[in-house]
């Protein structure tokens, strides 16, 4: 990202952190990382909640609503997962500038606007009903959202202190993956065919926008600035961190685009593919505050190896339990241990990183998650091509066992080094 850019997004950071420490700093009580919560944190917070419900609404309803009805439309899944693609490009391309409009407008009217125009968006696809369309929409959809997930991470990353982080991020991480849930339970019930169902996403999506009125926005920011580390630097610093949102990425933008279509070429019904998409993501609403108790309180490191093992084994197992009773719980563990290594990410960065270097890392994991979602919509698609029952749950498997075998050799190397060289 270019230094212009990131010093931007430091100064976001920057008046956001300043303006909920406070005053009065001097007590040992008010200290940056335990101070107690203030009411413009709250309300940034509840801005925070509700500027992820849009992404989550947004993302989670349009990806399985579209690629159901090009499903129906007999287009071939590696086309759907193309066309899938271009949200997550959309992120991608427009992240590095989110930073530069929100110093430049205030976050506060840069976010209201990203979600007013995804409301708009989601009826856009109905009026201009055409694959060529989507995929110029789709895009332009990817910018939009990508503005509330940017924004709405640096809120909560402002205003959380470190001896509670975990759950605060847990919370966070529910709610998300509540609004995304919400997207594919409406489909189930809405169904795909007619207005309805963009009627009631551009609706719901409406309602998620009014907390954002309420948040205090961020101050103008002093114009020093200071050398910042880009993206490539700090994945040298943390490149477990890093590799773990890209996981997740993948997992996310995989399943959330293309799951459905894989439950319909397996002979699920139209319901139950869009439910299967439920229930791989309804169990973080639940899951994912005790993932975050635990993070408070073990190693991100056992954390990350023992998310990937429990993902790699579930989500390895749906080809043989597919048509079972047992379908249903291994996408619920599936979707909350693969979801828990952004949570231990998350809140990995806050404890390990201060000042230019979290805001930074945040700019990174972004920069990460669209590079991941993108990858994971496309080779999702060719997956589903190559191999209809093995080819998607294999692929994730497949990531989770490289995240694994990744964290188990640099744990290895660095143990080695610690020989060589003891303090």
């Amino acid at each position: 990202m270019p230094l212009r850019l990131l010093a931007a997004d430091h100064r976001i950071g920057s008046a956001l952190e300043d303006s909920s420490n406070g005053p009065d700093m001097s007590s040992s009580n008010n200290t940056p990382n335990n101070r107690p919560a203030e009411s413009s944190d709250l309300r940034n917070l509840i801005a925070a909640c509700a500027a992820i419900t849009v992404f989550g609404l947004a993302f989670g309803m349009t990806a399985p609503l579209l690629s159901l009805i090009l499903a129906e439309r007999d287009v071939p899944s590696n086309i759907i997962g193309l066309n899938s693609a271009m949200m997550p490009l959309g992120i991608l391309l427009f992240s590095p500038v989110i930073p530069y409009f929100a110093e430049k407008f205030g976050a506060r009217q840069v976010a209201i606007v990203a979600a007013i125009t995804t409301a708009i968006l989601i009826i856009a696809y109905k009026v201009f009903d055409h694959l060529g369309a989507w995929f110029l929409l789709r895009t332009i959809n990817g910018m939009s959202i990508a503005t509330l997930f940017v924004l709405s991470e640096a809120w909560i990353v402002g205003a959380a202190g470190s001896k509670h982080r975990g759950k605060v991020v847990a919370i966070y991480a529910s709610i998300l993956s509540a609004s995304f849930a919400a997207g594919p339970f409406l489909i189930g019930i809405i169904g795909v065919n007619g207005w309805a169902p963009f009627i009631v996403g551009a609706v719901a999506i409406t309602i998620g926008t009014l907390p954002i009125f309420g948040i205090r926005d961020i101050p103008p920011s002093s114009t020093h600035e200071h050398k910042l580390s880009g993206p490539l630097a700090f994945t040298r610093k943390a490149p477990i961190l890093v590799a773990a949102v890209g996981c997740f990425a993948i997992l996310d933008s995989a399943a959330i685009s293309l799951l459905p279509v894989y439950g319909i070429e397996n002979n699920l019904t139209q319901s139950e593919a869009a439910f299967a998409l439920t229930a791989l993501i309804i169990g973080n609403i639940f899951l994912q505050p005790p993932i975050g108790w635990l993070a408070d309180r073990i190693p991100a490191r056992n954390m990350f190896m023992m998310l990937s093992a429990i993902t790699i084994v579930a989500t390895a197992a749906l080809p043989w339990v597919l048509h079972t009773w047992l379908f249903w719980p291994a996408l619920v563990i599936a979707g909350s241990a693969g979801y828990g290594v952004y949570t231990v990410s998350l809140k990995s960065l806050g404890d390990r990183f201060q000042g230019q270097e979290l805001i930074t890392g945040s700019a990174t994991f972004s920069v990460v998650w669209g590079l991941g979602a993108l990858l994971g919509a496309i080779s999702g698609g060719w997956s589903i091509q190559i191999s209809t029952v093995f080819g998607l749950p294999f692929l994730l498997a497949g990531v989770y066992l490289l995240f694994l075998v990744g964290n188990y050799l640099r744990r290895k190397s660095q143990r080695a080094l610690n020989e060589q060289h003891p303090v």
